[in-house]
């Protein structure tokens, strides 16, 4: 028997996955990050600032759902991308990031469904 979920059990459902659609993107950035190692500086700054803007939104956004530590670990992502250094060190960071992140979602995703199982009905007083 399917269990339905309260309003604010689906709007933290719909919140983790528009994070999870976040993070897909940015990993595709850090993918085309690394393979674009010989590229122009040019079009690595411009990859790695697409990469720092959309960690600093999702930061801003987390900060506000209230999703763990995750607003910690885009907010460093977001710094490492922007920052100068070596881009082995860049991409190695970012990609390290990138799962730190979808694990935290995996997790909190599983947690609020779990939320939505174990929710007890409501049970009316017997009358007396």
């Amino acid at each position: 028997m399917a269990q339905k979920m309260t309003a604010e059990q689906a709007r933290r459902i719909e919140e983790l996955q528009e994070v999870q659609r976040t993070m897909d993107h940015v990993k595709k950035l850090v993918t085309e990050l690394d393979s674009s190692r010989a590229a122009r500086s040019q079009i690595i700054d411009n990859i790695c600032g697409a990469i720092a803007r959309e960690m600093s939104q999702l930061r801003q956004r987390a900060l506000t759902a209230n999703i763990g530590t995750l607003a910690d670990v885009a907010g460093a992502m977001s710094v490492m991308a922007s920052r100068g250094g070596g881009l082995n060190m860049k991409i190695r960071g970012l990609a390290d990031g990138v799962n730190s992140i979808n694990m935290q979602l995996d997790l909190a995703l599983k947690h609020a469904i779990a939320e939505t199982r174990e929710q007890p009905q409501a049970k009316t007083p017997p009358k007396p």
